[in-house]
């Protein structure tokens, strides 16, 4: 028997072994059934086992769906957090697919999401989610640690399974802003062969992000205030100083001296993020412009915040005219 080659691949898989990679090594059954009767190891699922008999991590749970499933990666939230991205959309906001089936009462918050190939016909387990794909060779990422299908058809995958829009942006944004992918690379995998649900709404999302709309709230001012009523253009994610620092202005009207700051539930809760707006605010005033902050429930009724950023873009020299997104608009009047 291979122990050192036993012992290397338990410390790959985070502690977690299948009875096929066992048997691989040259050891048999009586040597399992001894493990677990010393209590050296215990039983996660059938054929699947642990080097202790505590509480498993996250990371060990994942590896024994896999090794269970095998060949299995983790996909969408889950693939994800393997991916080392912080899920900023919540389990209970992505649509259950038709095909998957969630046995017992297993609480939605602690679902491991599992992608195999279609072609196999499987037993759910609890807390597993499986979802099915013809591409699984071709979707996983090929860098060490735990199976996952790649970060970009992650991405898309939870972002097609949002419940509301604004979540769906959020996933995207998020994932640009810090750097881990771009607009252009997600584009690339969305134009592939493959069943994406809202393919044309992900599509208009992402030339939004590519324009600088990283936030939900940014992208909901884009398409609900903006562009309905006609308003100019404004320019995204401008860099500009504040004294010895950085900033980045959400919206700016350059040449009409006006800045639109979008405020987000998060990221900007915190007292010293309150003072970094009130710096940021006090400077554009300084410089003569004029900062309107809008948050969720100004954005509720988009029409009125049009009226209002049109009356301080008109005071400052803007000419054009403000258009109804409907009949009932009261930029109409």
């Amino acid at each position: 028997m291979d122990s050192h080659g036993l012992q290397h691949t338990m410390a790959e898989q985070g502690n977690v072994i299948s009875r096929r990679q066992v048997l691989a090594h040259g050891a048999d059954d009586d040597f399992i059934r001894c493990r677990l009767r010393r209590r050296e190891w215990a039983r996660v699922h059938n054929g699947v086992y642990v080097d202790h008999t505590g509480r498993l991590t996250w990371t060990e749970s994942a590896w024994a769906a896999i090794l269970f499933y095998w060949p299995a990666a983790l996909s969408h939230e889950s693939a994800l957090r393997a991916h080392g991205l912080p899920a900023r959309l919540p389990e209970r906001a992505l649509r259950r697919p038709r095909w998957t089936t969630i046995p017992g009462d297993e609480r939605i918050s602690n679902v491991l999401h599992v992608a195999v190939s279609s072609t196999r016909r499987l037993d759910g387990l609890p807390g597993v989610q499986l979802h099915r794909t013809r591409w699984l060779p071709t979707l996983v990422s090929s860098t060490s640690g735990l199976p996952r299908v790649n970060l970009e058809r992650s991405l898309l995958d939870v972002a097609a399974s949002a419940l509301h829009d604004f979540e769906a942006v959020a996933v995207l944004g998020d994932a640009c802003q810090c750097r881990r992918t771009t607009p252009r690379r997600l584009l690339e995998v969305l134009a592939k062969p493959s069943r994406f649900p809202r393919r044309q709404f992900l599509r208009e999302v992402l030339r939004d992000v590519e324009t600088g709309t990283y936030s939900a709230l940014e992208h909901r001012y884009l398409t609900r205030v903006e562009r309905p009523h006609a308003l100019p253009t404004g320019h995204r994610q401008r860099r500009v100083h504040v004294g010895s620092t950085v900033a980045y202005r959400d919206v700016e009207y350059v040449g009409l001296h006006t800045v639109v700051e979008l405020d987000g539930r998060l990221g900007h809760e915190a007292a010293l993020d309150r003072w970094a707006d009130i710096s940021r605010d006090v400077s554009s005033a300084v410089s003569g412009d004029t900062t309107l902050r809008i948050g969720w429930r100004q954005m509720e009724e988009p029409c009125r915040v049009a009226l209002a950023v049109a009356r301080v873009l008109r005071a400052h020299g803007w000419t054009g005219q403000l258009v109804g997104c409907n009949v009932d608009c009261p930029a109409n009047s």
